[in-house]
């Protein structure tokens, strides 16, 4: 049995709900369970480091990766997911310090601590990700420090030295002081921070002419003590000049005298030459520490282009242990020796140098300058580039290689293969694998002590055999003693004391210079092949001031807060719904997570909740009456709006499957979101009625089918996205489905259900392009209301949609009915001729914009745009530009409006607004009826609201009981004259007070209304409610010689009796409409009619009458047409009727006409019921304590029941 769903939820609440479920049905596990004999899905998850808990980087990640699996698994294939975890490198060793020292064992005090520490991050990781909804295997999970997976470390590392690819050498490399180990180059790229740092130029005299000087920048002053050499551009042109202020001569680049100089006049020309003129000038150097080197080169002057001219005095001075570049050309041994400043934090020492610099009189100017500058990317300290012996991976000779290879892969979205990571790889250097710790995978190679003779061992066994004892453990606790007899005659050989780069076996922060390079480096190394086939690359997601998310700055807030607050679906659903899965960064806000709330989930949940209300409203009138749905059984629908979300729904569908097996989730995404508002706010706005039964039991079946289908399918398609408010919704709607129309064995959750096939026979261009035109009307309409403060509720009285293609606007006519209820206008008008109305285009130039750019040329600019024709606008409508006066322009340069010809008198008539393909034009003259009418609805308005605050549901039977103060006055007027439209709208019977003190009065409330009191008072029960029509009917739609007509025909009356057959509806039809003399073809949707069909089938739907062929295009009322009323009778003769004989009797036919008098009414009363010549009275009970009489107006007993007596004879008595 369907449960009634609350109207208030709390989704964090009922995700642990769903939580619960899953445990208690063991759901991830079933769930491959079921798929081990399907194909397998490969999937690899780059373990994160386990330090902590998941931050919102994990989280995005661990997302994406969750829908993907989640869709491989509905997709038919079987996904082993197994989670796992990064136990080593800088992260572990920057939450614990863990020391250098090798005498430390693994069972030491700090070793045991982050034993201790890795299980708390394990149980509080594992707590996070299930309640975030991940699907992920951690029982069956990997670990870095396993054995195991260290002894593949190894192996690959043995491939990649047996090939030759392992060598040990120096190399400037950037150095972490806070970790004590040097990083990779694409670890150094991941940290760029803008930084304030010393700027200085200094001064070196040359050895020739020591009144002569080069004049040196650099940002680093603690590198100056170590200067070699100096470097100048050996093309660019030099210059020699005489500072006027001191009377000095300095040499620097012509290009760069604004280092220096602001103004010309403060120096004087002495020469200029070419940089090469410089080529083995001697200087003298800065310190003393390295004259012994003078002799071997060092202070001389170099040549090279890489010095460019953008920056500095283009003279760059060089210290070959502290820069890449510098120690291509200079490289030099030198022994230990005393420095100043000594034990000096390298960034500290630069204030102490200047100084001294400034002392020896070396310093020509100084400064300070903002540049990027590597930070370590895990302790967030300054990065020092020097000289650091290590152990590298060959990757250079590769470089074609590895971009063949990259070419082979997949990757979303795919501008990162070619440009982020394309790119990077052309520069790619040998990989400086080793790090100078305590904790990691050992490196293992054994060597010499003069390391000429090296062993690699590949594995465990391999040890053994080699070192003569047994080994459980690869950690260097465990194997740092071992040793290995020299085959050379060398002794023992020990291993080396380094440990892997903990990216060599994991991954982290920036993948694409990280894990993905990583792997591509080893695969195509040891196998000549890319690692994987598609890659999915996400952005950052950064603190929503853009700075990147700090625990120290608390710049961001707590993402199980978050979920806590909002629910996981809301935040899974906002992260993948962002720029950050296209690549780019997201800034984190809390209130995009609420928006989520509000915009997406709420109205889905309300349309759901929509659904099952109405299923039990159904269930309740109807009883006995089993509503299931069976995907497999449904009858096609001839509501027009029914085939198009149908339609739209088979092509989203369509479209999810293409672009999912792409994993392209930020195509997905926005479709999937933009039909949650389609569905809540077009198909279910416009189908209430239908929805509510209020067009009968067959049409609100259909309708309730429909929606069914759509919610079914969608929450399927949803289900990977946000696991938690599909199963929620699907646990209710499971009840409501035809187990025989289920494929699946097990339907226990909706993760086991595949997804739902497209189904190609229910897609219709042609209606889903109908009613995108439809839209486009109706929301433009909006706008000009909205323009105007002019609110839906009051009508108004004609609409005129203009459209340059004939085809558009007949599908625009189709669905006509929609337009007049959704903008509430009394006419709608489709016209392809603009000029008829007088409108055309005018152009407004953005002053501030087109001004700023075009300057002197902005006023005939501005001119030539006041005269631009409407074709020319038009045109710039379509394509987005138009060159005016030689200036091309865009969208944002010009405002475009719509104007009337004051010859047309369109001006004062209409508004206009366009989308570029469709004009419309509303009428907004005021009419007094109509401001009348849009009161009633704001009396409408208020009733709604107060049930709502009285949380009343539409089978609460209620009676509204009103009082306007003063009485009699305008308001007072409009509610009298407007009651039965007030009481068609909310069901429910309008009385004037006093409330009689029998009734339970639910909730009253008094408010403002034009200027008057209005007092509401809501009480339980009804007086007379409204009722469909007894009798089986069928809506016409006559269209003959291009005129339409609207009428109802009674398949039967009294309810059973006199049945039609197509014969005499033809002739039924050919009366009513006046069409004796016209051959005349039905048609039920595009099928005709033949004189076999059974019409009492065909009861509530909609017909069609023509003289030729079917419609284009078929669209049905959401009731029956005319105003009618059902009969009842409460005596007769047993010979003349039976009691409780019931009929339908329609009060106009056609729709508008022969509209019925009282007398009428008893005249055609006694015809239904064949007592034509009894004297009857009629009443509005069966109690007969309710006549009606002559006074009472027919159009209040419109959907009423009439209770008909017959006045017995006088023999009768």
């Amino acid at each position: 049995m369907v449960q009634q769903v609350p109207e208030n939820i709390s989704f964090p609440n009922e995700e642990e709900k769903i939580l619960e479920l899953w445990k208690k049905l063991n759901c991830f596990q079933e769930c491959l369970k079921q798929s081990k004999n399907r194909p397998r899905f490969n999937f690899y998850d780059g373990p994160p480091f386990a330090t902590g808990l998941p931050h919102y980087g994990h989280i995005l990640a661990g997302t994406i990766k969750d829908i993907v699996t989640r869709f491989a698994h509905q997709s038919g294939f079987h996904v082993d997911r197994r989670f796992g975890w990064d136990c080593h490198g800088l992260p572990v060793v920057c939450v614990i310090s863990l020391p250098t020292d090798m005498s430390v064992g693994f069972n030491s005090p700090v070793l045991l601590a982050y034993q201790s520490l890795l299980c708390c991050s394990y149980a509080g990781f594992v707590f996070n990700v299930t309640r975030l909804g991940r699907w992920i295997d951690f029982e069956n999970d990997y670990k870095t420090l396993y054995p195991e997976f260290m002894e593949s470390v190894w192996w690959v590392f043995k491939q990649l030295y047996d090939k030759g690819l392992v060598y040990r050498g120096v190399k400037v490399m950037p150095f972490s002081t806070a970790c004590n180990t040097p990083l990779s180059n694409f670890e150094s790229h991941q940290n760029y921070k803008d930084v304030q740092d010393p700027s200085v130029i200094v001064s070196f005299p040359l050895v020739e002419d020591a009144s002569v000087s080069l004049v040196a920048w650099t940002t680093t002053p603690w590198t100056l003590p170590s200067n070699l050499a100096l470097c100048v551009n050996p093309e660019l042109q030099y210059v020699k000049l005489r500072d006027k202020a001191t009377g000095k001569i300095y040499i620097l680049m012509e290009s760069r005298l604004i280092a220096l100089y602001k103004s010309d006049s403060e120096y004087e020309i002495l020469d200029r030459f070419p940089g090469i003129v410089l080529k083995g000038k001697k200087y003298k150097p800065l310190f003393e520490y390295f004259i012994q080197c003078k002799d071997k080169g060092a202070f001389t002057v170099l040549v090279d282009s890489y010095v460019k001219e953008e920056e500095g005095t283009g003279v760059v001075h060089q210290a070959p242990y502290f820069g890449a570049v510098s120690m291509i050309y200079v490289s030099v041994t030198v022994p230990g020796f005393d420095v100043l400043f000594a034990g000096c934090f390298f960034k500290d020492a630069d204030k102490n140098i200047i100084k001294l610099l400034k002392e020896k009189g070396r310093l020509v100017h100084s400064s300070t300058y903002k540049h990027s500058y590597p930070f370590c990317w895990r302790s967030d300290t300054p990065l020092i580039y020097k000289a650091v012996p290590s152990w590298f991976v060959r990757v250079e000779h590769m470089v074609e290689k590895l971009l063949e290879n990259n070419a082979q892969c997949y990757w979303v979205p795919d501008f990162v293969r070619e440009k982020r990571f394309g790119n990077w790889l052309k520069e790619a250097r040998d990989w400086a694998i080793s790090r100078n710790r305590y904790w990691g995978t050992p490196i293992p190679l054994w060597v010499s002590d003069d390391f000429e003779e090296v062993v690699c061992i590949g594995s465990m066994a391999e040890l053994e055999e080699l070192s003569g004892v047994k080994v459980t453990d690869l950690h260097r606790e465990s194997i740092d003693h071992l040793t290995i007899p020299s085959r050379c005659g060398k002794g023992v050989l020990h291993r080396v004391p380094e440990v892997f780069d903990c990216w060599f076996e994991s991954g982290s922060i920036d993948q694409t210079r990280g894990w993905f390079y990583t792997l591509l480096v080893l695969s195509t190394a040891l196998f000549g092949r890319p690692p994987f086939k598609n890659v999915i690359v996400n952005g950052l997601v950064l603190a929503s001031d853009g700075q990147k998310m700090s625990k120290r700055k608390k710049n961001y807030p707590d993402p199980m807060a978050i979920v806590n607050s909002y629910g996981a679906d809301a935040l899974r659903l906002y992260l993948i719904n962002s720029p950050v899965v296209r690549a780019e960064n997201l800034r984190f806000k809390e209130e995009g997570v609420r928006d989520i709330l509000k915009d997406v989930f709420l109205p889905w949940y309300n349309a759901y909740r929509f659904l099952v209300q109405n299923v039990h409203i159904l269930q309740h009138k109807d009883e006995g009456r089993e509503f299931l749905y069976n995907e497999n059984t449904v009858k096609e629908s001839n509501n027009i709006m029914d085939k198009w979300i149908l339609s739209f729904t088979q092509s989203l569908i369509q479209f999810f499957k293409a672009e999912m097996a792409a994993y392209r989730l930020y195509t997905v995404v926005p479709r999937l979101v933009k039909f949650v508002d389609i569905l809540t706010n077009w198909y279910v706005r416009m189908n209430r009625r239908r929805l509510k039964g209020e067009n009968g039991t067959e049409d609100c079946i259909m309708a309730l089918e429909t929606l069914f289908s759509v919610l079914f399918s969608m929450c399927r398609l949803m289900a990977p996205y946000t696991p938690f408010i599909t199963e929620l919704m699907y646990q209710n709607l499971k009840t409501l489905i035809d187990p025989a129309s289920v494929q699946e064995k097990n339907t226990e959750s909706i993760h086991y259900l595949m997804l739902p096939p497209v189904r190609e026979d229910l897609i219709d261009r042609k209606i889903e392009n109908a009613v995108s035109c439809l839209q486009s009307v109706i929301e433009l309409g909006r706008v000009i209301r909205d323009r105007k403060t002019i609110p839906v509720k009051y009508p108004l009285k004609e609409v005129v949609v203009i459209h340059q293609d004939p085809e558009a606007l007949e599908n625009i006519r189709s669905l006509e009915k929609y337009i007049l209820e959704e903008l509430n206008v009394r006419q709608v008008t489709l016209s392809t001729n603009k000029d008829k109305y007088g409108v055309r285009l005018r152009a407004e130039p953005d002053h501030m914009v087109l001004g700023k750019r075009l300057k002197g040329a902005f006023k005939p600019v501005m001119a030539a745009i006041k005269e631009l024709k409407s074709e020319q606008l038009e045109k710039f409508q379509e394509t987005g530009t138009i060159v005016v006066e030689g200036h091309e322009l865009h969208g944002e340069d010009l405002r475009l409006m719509y104007t009337f010809d004051q010859v047309a008198g369109g001006s004062a008539q209409f508004e206009a607004h366009s989308d570029a393909q469709v004009l419309v034009l509303l009428d907004v003259t005021p009419d007094q009826s109509m401001v009348d009418e849009g009161v009633a609805r704001e009396v409408i308005n208020r009733i709604q609201k107060l049930r709502k605050k009285r949380n009343l549901v539409p089978t609460d039977e209620i009676t509204v009981y009103y009082r306007s103060y003063p009485e009699g006055d305008y308001l007072d007027t409009v509610i009298k004259e407007h009651t039965d439209f007030i009481f068609a709208t909310i069901k429910a019977a309008l009385k004037p007070y006093p409330v009689p003190t029998s009734k339970e009065v639910l909730i009253q409330e008094t408010t403002q209304l034009k200027g008057s009191e209005l007092e509401i008072t809501l009480v339980r029960g009804g007086l007379c409610e409204r009722v469909g029509p007894a009798c089986s009917y069928v809506n016409l739609k006559v269209c003959v010689n291009g005129t339409e007509q609207d009428g109802v025909l009674l398949l039967e009356n009294p309810k059973g009796d006199n049945t039609l057959n197509l014969t005499g509806l033809v002739d039924a039809v050919s009366c009513i409409f006046g069409l004796k003399n016209s051959k005349l073809t039905v048609f039920n949707g595009k099928t005709e009619l033949i004189n076999k069909t059974d019409l009492l089938s065909l009861s509530g739907k909609t017909l069609h009458v023509t003289t030729g062929s079917a419609p284009a295009l078929i669209s049905s009322p959401d009731a029956l047409l005319c105003q009618y009323i059902n009969l009842q009778l409460v005596n007769a003769k047993p010979q003349e009727c039976q009691k409780g004989t019931v009929g339908t009797l329609l009060m106009e036919n056609p729709v508008g006409q022969n509209g019925l008098t009282y007398h009428g009414l008893l005249h055609e009363t006694a015809k239904v019921f064949g007592l034509r010549s009894r004297r009857l009275k009629l009443f509005l009970d069966e109690a007969e304590t309710q006549e009606i009489t002559k006074d009472v107006s027919m159009k209040n007993l419109n959907m009423k029941t009439v209770y008909v007596s017959v006045i017995p004879t006088t023999a009768e008595c």
